[in-house]
Parts: structure tokens; sequence; C-alpha cells
């Protein structure tokens, strides 16, 4: 054992005696409120939803919501769904029933999964294997939208308690447990409208979930079950360069992203999906200060993908034309997931708290079928290949303490802790005789091979000290060791062993935070950050769907420096928040996807140094001209520039420097007006816009509207929720009323109508 490891558990052990011996004050149960704030801190402020605010005292700009707002404007069937119109924030969910909803950030985009992290109740459920858009996205189905209490976006990597996963910020999500036996049945219906080149079609997602819960003396449970079966549009349309297959006719002309020939010669990635979520949560009051949970949650999803082929032979017959995509676009994906979270929890109302959370999260089975090509008419090819991630999965161990010297209300806060995780990646591709009846190592022959492990150890301390009564200094630091090891890839008849690679660093934080009046405070915030690659960028070599991913490595992390300036104001009926903001990355780890031969391919590079700066606007007014009506928007402007580059290499010989960062939009804006004329009735209409957005180094993807591009889009959803009674709510909604037609890749859902009922009891 290394020395700075031995270390670290004896600082594990050392923090773990002294909050045990504290004394056991026990303090009244905190009546948590349900409205809308703000940033942390002393002065005239409403507490922020989540206890975890308070308890360490981060100090990022912070951005929250409730269960009641969330139930009042959303059409929420996934949990994702509750956080779409947080400020600054895109969720890129392509579909109902989506495994892969990424959440980009004012700084970072779409495919940026491992720059920011998702927690509920302490449990990360952010996917820290890859980053990207796919098998990076957070497990969402891990919360019940019937469970969450309130939604925290801490924005930036300025506190210790996190690693540099943290560069884009951290979503805190809040669940509640029973105090009394309840439970709630709810069925949701949704049907979207569709209609591009020539495909046009109504697609059906039903949702039905039900909870249970209660609390029997110091035991509490809570148990929630879901089912989703949706069908989709389609995820892509097959291109074909600028052939016309030969004897056939339906192809549509078209361009790519980058302006060349990209004929349109059918639609690929119609989903079919019937998921799954289990989840049980159990507590026990083991004393009047400190709580153990347990909770296990399953996930299991079976997903079937089709085509539709817009070529026919002279005759009129339906055929592939040999084009390779709609292989590409065919699978079959069965998924059984298992997460284990154990926690115990003071609050002892006192001068010392601690916790201890331990998480597990396993894929028992992955497993995606797919042909190795077509053949003649609209067949494919008997034989194919079947990708598996079976034994990929993490481990996370934090023991976090807090101890206030002069006590809860005093002026110093000093919290600590240490961290421990480890991510495996297991993603071996088999060659199959029949791609749909062969055993699941097909013939015991590997196409592609991705195996390797990450490591991370890590301590960290932050001193939250109240200098003078309207001011409050933050200070803290987070040193990390992090190794790659075992990586291993096989490419057809190449095999090799990747070299082992660790790194080991520190990261201070600094926080000056002044209340100016009762109204006005303003904040200046700096935190720098590593954050070390996944195994998915080392080491995954995998086909999903269309795309082609190839690993690197050789990648180092990168290193964010960032700052950020706010000033806010805050009365009873409305407040205003301005923030300025840069961020600074050296080495940022970036995915480029490139059509190579028709297909789409993504490698990851170090490019040199990227600045993300920026402005960010947030109002809100309650009561606005008429009670009950409040009205809300937030507006982020980005420059997002790469200064430096010197490894980039472009076919066409252009330069990526001084060019736009890629998946990061100028703009972002959004809109909300609610209106509750009464306590039962709530009528919600909101708006997104999102501005230009690169996805290529050298910014040569200027076409929008095309498979594979990025566009500008402006989205109208509305939502009616009408509460009958104390046990019978109904919701009624439409998201993209206009029906605006836009691709993030992917084409995106047309209009789509929402309805649900809710029973509880």
């Amino acid at each position: 054992m290394s020395f700075s490891r031995a270390a670290l558990l004896a600082a594990f052990a050392g923090l773990s005696a002294g909050p045990m011996a504290a004394h056991a004050q026990t303090s009244p149960a905190q009546q948590m409120p349900t409205v809308t704030v703000t940033a942390p801190a002393p002065g005239p402020q409403t507490p922020p939803v989540s206890p975890q605010i308070d308890r360490y005292a981060p100090p990022q700009t912070i951005e929250s919501t409730d269960q009641r707002k969330i139930e009042d404007t959303t059409n929420i069937i996934d949990s994702g769904d509750a956080v779409k119109y947080l400020p600054s924030l895109l969720l890129r969910k392509r579909n109902y029933g989506d495994t892969q909803p990424t959440l980009a950030t004012r700084t970072w985009g779409i495919n940026s999964s491992a720059r920011t992290l998702v927690y509920v109740d302490d449990i990360p459920i952010s996917a820290l294997i890859s980053n990207n858009n796919t098998n990076g996205a957070p497990r969402w189905g891990l919360v019940s939208p019937e469970e969450i209490k309130g939604l925290d976006m801490l924005y930036g990597p300025f506190a210790a308690a996190w690693p540099g996963n943290s560069i884009g910020g951290v979503l805190l999500i809040t669940t509640r447990m029973p105090e009394q036996l309840e439970a709630t049945l709810k069925q949701t219906e949704a049907l979207q409208t569709f209609g591009y080149y020539n495909t046009f079609g109504s697609y059906l997602t039903s949702n039905t979930a039900g909870t249970i819960g209660s609390k029997v003396g110091r035991l509490s449970f809570f148990l929630a079950a879901n089912r989703e079966e949706s069908f989709s549009q389609p995820l892509a349309f097959i291109t074909n360069g600028a052939a016309f297959p030969a004897g056939t006719q339906g192809t549509i002309p078209a361009l790519t992203k980058t302006g060349t020939p990209g004929n349109v010669a059918g639609a690929g990635g119609l989903l079919h999906s019937i998921m799954d979520n289990y989840k049980l949560k159990l507590a026990v009051d083991v004393t009047d200060w400190l709580r153990a949970s347990y909770t296990i949650g399953f996930w299991d999803n079976s997903t079937f993908s089709t085509v539709q082929s817009y070529l026919t032979t002279a005759n009129g017959t339906p055929t592939f034309g040999g084009i390779p995509g709609f292989a590409n676009n065919t699978y079959n994906l069965n998924e059984q997931h298992l997460m284990h979270a154990l926690s115990l929890k003071t609050d002892t109302g006192g001068n010392w708290d601690w916790e201890l959370v331990a998480t597990r999260y396993d894929y028992l089975q992955s497993l995606q079928r797919s042909p190795a090509g077509v053949t003649a008419g609209t067949t494919f090819t008997t034989n194919g290949l079947i990708a598996r991630m079976d034994g990929t999965g993490w481990m996370t161990q934090d023991l976090k303490a807090v101890w206030r010297p002069t006590g809860i209300e005093g002026n110093h806060e000093l919290s600590a802790g240490l961290h421990h995780d480890q991510y495996k990646l297991e993603n071996p591709t088999w060659n199959a005789p029949n791609w749909l009846t062969s055993p699941d190592n097909g013939n015991n022959t590997v196409s592609t091979y991705g195996r390797g492990k990450t490591e991370t150890w890590a301590i960290w301390l932050q001193e939250a000290w109240r200098f003078a009564p309207a001011w409050k200094l933050t200070l803290g630091g987070r040193g990390e060791s992090w190794r790659a090891y075992d990586g291993f890839n096989v490419a057809g008849a190449l095999a090799s062993a990747q070299p082992e690679l660790s790194s080991a660093n520190f990261s201070p934080k600094a926080s000056l935070w002044w209340q100016i009046d009762s109204q006005w405070s303003t904040k200046f915030s700096f935190g720098q950050a590593w954050r070390y690659p996944t195994v998915g960028e080392l080491y995954q070599i995998v086909s999903t769907g269309p795309t082609f991913a190839i690993p690197n490595p050789y990648l180092q992390p990168e290193q964010a420096l960032s700052f950020e300036f706010t000033v806010e104001r805050q009365d009873r009926n409305s407040r205003l928040r301005f923030t300025l903001f840069e961020e600074d990355t050296s080495n940022a780890l970036i995915q480029q996807t490139q059509l190579i031969n028709n297909v789409f391919t993504s490698t990851w590079q170090n490019v040199g140094l990227v600045r993300n700066r920026g402005v960010e606007l947030v109002g809100e007014l309650k009561d606005a001209f008429v009670p009950g009506l409040t009205l809300s928007n937030s507006l982020t402007y980005v420059d997002s520039k790469i200064l430096s580059n010197p490894g980039f290499q472009s076919a066409t010989g252009s330069s990526s420097e001084g060019m736009w960062a890629p998946y990061v939009p100028q703009w972002r804006d959004t809109a909300q007006a609610i209106w509750r004329p009464n306590e039962n009735l709530a009528f919600a209409a909101s708006a997104r816009w999102q501005g230009k957005m690169y996805s290529t180094l050298d910014n040569s993807d200027y076409v929008n509207g095309v498979q594979g591009s990025f566009d500008p889009f402006f989205v109208l959803d509305a939502h009616v929720r009408y509460q009958l009674d104390k046990s019978v709510a109904a919701d009624i909604g439409v998201d993209n009323l206009t029906d605006s037609k836009y691709f993030l890749f992917h084409p995106f859902p047309g209009r789509t109508f929402v309805a649900s009922l809710k029973l509880k009891l």
C-alpha cells in the first residue's frame, strides 16, 4: 500500500472517531419551505430546500426548485424532466424513455456528462464511466418523480467537497421519506406527432407509476415501481454520401452538416422500449441524532431499434440499396442494472456532525445484438455482432464531517472529508454467426474489446468564516490521487495492453460573500478543478447505433480555473441575479465526431486551452400584474473560444484556434409564466431558446436541419394542473407547442401531448 493511501485510510479512522464522541443534542424537526430560493448565505434569506447545503456551506451560486413548482409547470414523465427549466441548463432528452439524457450547463455542452455531478440524497447517480451522451448519462431512473422534494443546482467547481467533475456544476436532488402510511398511483400518456423527409407518424408513450411508504416507530420505508413503454420518432436519418444506389429510386438529395453531399435514404433508430424501475428505501432512526439508510434500485430495459427505407426498385419493391447504415441502426438491447447505497448520518444540532455514504452500481446484464450488414432487398446478413458491458460498474465511499467550534449559529464552520472511487469498464463485442440466436458470446471470437479501471483517492478541507456580521469568507482545498490501469484493447487482429497513467493534484478554492443590506448581496468565487479521464474515454471502443467511439489511452487530466462574480437583489416578491463567469480549461478533453466512409466516428483528444467567458441574468417577479402570477426568466451568454490547440489536424488544413468550442451555444434563454388563481389550479407556459453551436473543432459544420447538425431552436411548452381534491390530481399539457423542427445530432421530438391522472392515499 502506498504512503499516500495509507495516510488517507488513517485519516478515515481519525475523522470517524471524533464526531462519534460528540454530545448528542437533539433538535426539533425542521419545516422545509416550498419556495424557490438562491445562494445560501447568512442574512435574511429563506433556507434552501436541500439540508446538504446548510450542512457543508458550499459557496456556489445556487438555483432551486421544489416539488410543487415541478408539478405545476412541467410535463413530467421521467425524473430528468424536473430540471429542464432551471437557469442555463439543457436536458438533452431525445424522446420519452430515453436512456441517454445528459445535462448541459452554462460552460459545457451535451456530450460532457462527466463535467456535471448529479446526486440523490448524497448518492451519486452520475455515470462517470464515460464523458459522452450515450452511456455517460446520469441514471435518472434511480429516483422516482413522486419522491422528489426539491432540486438545487450549484454552479461551478467552487466547493472542496466535490471532485473536478463539478466543473459544470452539481445537481442535488432531495427526496422525502413518509411520516405516515401513504400510497400513490399515476398513469401518464404522451402522444407525439412527427414529420420529416418521408417519415410521418404518431408515437405513443405510456407510463404507470406507483409508490407506497410509511413510518412505524423508528423505521420508515418507501417503495417505488415504474413501467414505461415508449415508441420514438426516428433518432437518425440514414445517409449515403453523394451516391444514388443503382437501380433504386426514392433517395432525397441533402447535405451533411459540413456541406458535403449526404443524401438521405431512410430513417433509423425507431425505438420501441420497455423500461421497469424498482426502488426501495429503508431508514432507521438509530438514535434521535443518528439515522441509518439503505437504498436498492433495479432497472430493466428492453429496446428494439428498427429502420424505414425510402428506397424502392423500379417496380416499387422496397430495398435497402446495399447501404450499411440500415444495419447500423438496427439492434436489440437488453439491460439490467443494480444499485446499492448505504449511509449513516448524524443531526446533533451541536458542534459536530458526520456522515458516511457508500454506493455500488453494477451492470448485471448489458447485451446489444446487431446485424453486420445488409443483403438484397430489405434483409440483413445472418451474421452480426453482440456487444456486452456485463461487469461494468463502479463503487464510491465518502466520509464527511463538520465542526462548528462556536456552535451551530457561530462564526466558524470547518468541514472535511475523504473520498474513494473505482470505475471499471468491461466491454467486449463478439462476432456472432447469427446475430439474433447465437449464444451471448457469439462464436467466442472478439471483434473489439475495451477493458480498464480508474481509481481516485481524495481528501478535502473547507472553512467558512463569518469574520464580520455581513461578511463571509470560504476557503478550501482538495487533494487527489488518480490512476488508470488494467487497460486493454482489441480491434480485429490487433491487441494491446495500454499504459498505466497516474496523476496527483491539489485544487484550491476561495469565495468572499458580502451582504450589502437586507436586499442586496455580492460574491466573488475562485476554484481550480482537475477532471480525470474516464475509463470510457481511455479504453472504450464500441458502436452505438450509427456512431463508433474510438478510445485514447494517452489522455491527460484537464485543469480548469474558474471565476465568478455575482450581484443579487432579493425581496419578498422579486429577485434579480447578475453573474459574470469565466472558466479557462487546459488540456480540455473534447470529443470530435466525423463522418468517415458514411459512418459517424468519435475520438477523444486533449485541446490546449479553452476559455468560456460569459454573463448570466436571472430574474423572478411574483404577483406580477395579477395575484398569483409569477414571471421568471434566465438569459445566458457565453463567449467560448479555443485559444490553443497545436495538435489539431484537419483534412482541409483549417485551424481550430480562435474557433468556437464544440457544443457550447452562444445564447440560451428560459422563460416561464405560472398563474395560480387558487390553490387547486395552476397554468404554466414555458419557452426555451438556444442559439447556434458547433460540433467540430474548426467550426466547419455550418449546415442546419440535417443529420448530425446542432441547430438553434425555440420551443414552447404549456401545462395545466388541477387538484380535484386531496386524493386526485389531473395534468394536461403539450411540449413543443409550435412543432419546432431541429437537430441536436438527432432529430428532436415534434409536438407532444401529455396527460396524467394521479391518485393519492
